[in-house]
């Protein structure tokens, strides 16, 4: 007996012509990218210079930027399945990746002394020219998944499996990201006889011993389980019902309260593993985050040279003393790193174990060094922390040892900072939390902005610091 009918208000795609549609799209996005560029370098030189009769020397940097292209966007998430994944968050990505690519392509070619004669009008043109035929490209190619979706293409249908409560909070998951193109047929519970939460909307199907009737009825593509980590007899029960089945079984586990950093799913030594708490960045992302740290940081030590060495005679001045400070803190992994800065205090001796954080007014501040930390200059030495590769342009601010002793305990998910590398500059600073955490709260508020940082990393996000850094963030109240 057929338990609930195929809905009838379209035709559903078969699993083969989704994924052909769903390869479609992804190619479509990739040639898109690589046309955008392309055409975008085209139309401002036009624009430019009235001709599109291309200098070569313009040509080459055309040919550079594609290379930079290919290698920036195959590393960056721009082609995995956006499937209930909002325009707007893809957009996002896109706007980081284009950023990277054109960084590496500006920095390459300053390197090597090739942009004397380029116009930097040309630059700007080509980067939002770019930026537009790429965010063209994306709306276009939803629009076609829309349509396609629409006519029952590209479509998967799914069932869900679990709690009235556990069902419910994926069944309006699904129901409010129609773009995912999933289509619910319904839902079965799991028979707990305590289960007294609100019914999900949708056709209830029957508890799950009727799951495997219904599949071998109806075409079902996703099979849900929403269930506790600890419903082990219900997982079982679910996969011996699909045992005959071909249909992709997901398991939405009931994480509610748990603190997550990255959480994903991995094959390890032949086992599936779900990652509670990962590392933020994939080994693709921390060699372009390296790679773009090493250059910003070269970069910037040769412009700032002439700064540098008149900031070290302040110092020097200032109070007897050497001119940088050495303090070791906790670095990648919680690693012991010598972090340096210019020395902004006159020399003396702390207790053993302690470090005492600079105070407003603190005796200790030569009035040189309040300048320093006023502006934050006392920071750019470590920018050959970067260059030694134990410090990145942008992240979580490094503490004193002593302190990451004493907050660890008091501070929940404090030591999880330390699963990136520590940054000259960061999410928590340009928001306003910099200077001395004289109460825990404070400490507690630059936590939950790094862990931030951390759960939502993308190239981008690091370009939009540094902005704000530049922008606002050499003055700050708090810094003293």
């Amino acid at each position: 007996m057929l338990l609930a009918p195929m809905p009838q208000t379209r035709p559903v795609g078969t699993g083969a012509s989704s994924s052909s549609f769903g390869a479609l799209f992804g190619w479509s996005l990739r040639i898109g990218d690589v046309v955008a560029v392309t055409v975008a370098g085209v139309l401002a030189y036009y624009v430019r210079f009235g001709s599109l009769d291309i200098a070569l020397e313009y040509q080459r940097h055309l040919g550079r930027g594609l290379l930079f292209a290919i290698l920036v966007f195959t590393l960056a998430p721009l082609y995995r399945s956006w499937r209930g994944r909002g325009l707007a968050g893809e957009l996002w990505t896109m706007l980081g990746a284009y950023s990277v690519m054109f960084g590496l392509a500006i920095i390459y070619a300053a390197a090597l002394k090739l942009t004397s004669d380029i116009s930097r009008l040309w630059w700007a043109w080509w980067f939002i020219g770019a930026v537009a035929f790429g965010t063209c490209t994306r709306v276009g190619v939803r629009g076609a998944a829309k349509w396609a979706r629409v006519r029952g293409i590209d479509v998967r249908t799914a069932v869900v499996v679990g709690s009235r409560r556990d069902a419910m909070r994926v069944v309006d998951h699904l129901k409010r990201q129609p773009w995912a193109g999933i289509h619910l047929l319904g839902w079965f519970d799991t028979g707990n006889e305590f289960d007294t939460g609100p019914v999900p909307e949708g056709a209830h199907l029957g508890s799950l011993l009727r799951l495997r009737d219904y599949v071998e009825q109806v075409p079902v593509h996703q099979v849900w389980l929403a269930m506790p980590m600890g419903a082990q007899d219900h997982i079982c029960l679910a996969l011996e019902q699909l045992e005959h089945s071909t249909a992709e079984v997901k398991f939405v586990p009931d994480l509610v309260g748990l603190q997550l950093l990255n959480h994903s799913v991995e094959h390890v030594a032949g086992l599936s593993v779900i990652n509670l708490r990962g590392t933020p960045l994939t080994a693709d992302a921390r060699l372009l985050k390296a790679l773009a740290d090493r250059a910003f940081a070269a970069l910037a030590l040769i412009a700032l040279a002439p700064l540098l060495a008149l900031l070290a005679l302040g110092v020097k001045l200032s109070s007897p003393g050497p001119v940088l400070f050495r303090q070791p803190r906790h670095g990648l992994d919680g690693k012991i790193i010598e972090v340096w800065k210019f020395r902004s205090m006159r020399v003396h001796q702390e207790h053993a174990g302690q470090v005492t954080q600079a105070k407003k007014g603190d005796s200790r501040v030569t009035p040189f060094g309040a300048f320093l930390r006023s502006t934050s200059l006392d920071e750019l030495p470590q920018f050959i922390n970067v260059l030694q590769g134990t410090m990145s342009v942008v992240g979580p601010r490094p503490h004193a040892v002593a302190h990451n002793h004493h907050y660890k305990a008091q501070v929940q998910h404090y030591m999880q900072r330390h699963r990136v590398k520590p940054g000259i500059t960061g999410w928590a600073q340009v928001n306003g939390l910099r200077g001395e955490t004289d109460t825990l709260d404070k400490m507690a508020a630059r936590v939950e902005y790094d862990l931030f940082y951390m759960q939502n990393w993308s190239p981008f996000l690091d370009m939009k610091i540094i902005a704000m850094t530049v922008l606002k963030g050499f003055i700050g109240r708090n810094a003293y």
